[in-house]
């Protein structure tokens, strides 16, 4: 059992990312192209030394609340998700998923953390809007939005560039009306 954790669910543990976390397959996931496919990541190549001024960064922000997802079972470092660029007057937040291991794919841990940290940002945190934005090829993230009850909000036409071509962000929002 982990007693390091801040939000548990059924099958993971949300905490702190850890300095100890770049020894793992963590900044790994960060030049993955598969898994950095439909997010800004994977552009620049990733350090265990640029990994732990992030991580050092996240641990103190006032603004972005970013967590490790630690399997229940092997208390492994399995992926991140955060409220980020949190704006306190306006009451809104991105939330943001990264699945880094791969043999986690498709057994609901997005949902499941999703689910937990949309709770805490309208419960704890006093939020009124959590939101994202995704690549319009991304169908599993657009999927993702909607099981968490996020509804499609708009479009940026041509706002990423990743494998030699702009993409269209699919924009998604849910206020705490709506839980």
């Amino acid at each position: 059992m982990n007693t390091d954790f801040f939000l548990e669910g059924e099958n993971i543990y949300l905490r702190l990312l850890k300095p100890d976390d770049v020894n793992g397959d963590y900044y790994l996931w960060l030049n993955d192209p598969e898994i950095t496919a439909f997010n800004s990541h994977g552009r620049f190549p990733m350090t265990k030394e640029k990994l732990l001024s992030y991580i050092d960064h996240s641990r103190s922000s006032k603004n972005d609340l970013i967590l490790a997802i630690e399997d229940k079972i092997t208390l492994k470092h399995i992926g991140n998700i955060s409220l980020q660029n949190i704006n306190w007057l306006d009451r809104n937040a991105e939330i943001a998923f990264l699945l880094g291991n791969k043999s986690f794919w498709g057994k609901g841990i997005m949902y499941e953390a999703g689910s937990i940290l949309i709770d805490h940002g309208f419960k704890n945190l006093n939020l009124h809007r959590i939101y994202c934005g995704t690549s319009s090829e991304n169908f599993g993230m657009q999927k993702l939005a909607t099981k968490l009850k996020m509804k499609k909000e708009g479009l940026r036409k041509e706002a990423i560039f990743k494998k030699g071509q702009y993409y269209d962000i699919v924009e998604y929002g849910i206020l705490a009306t709506e839980i």
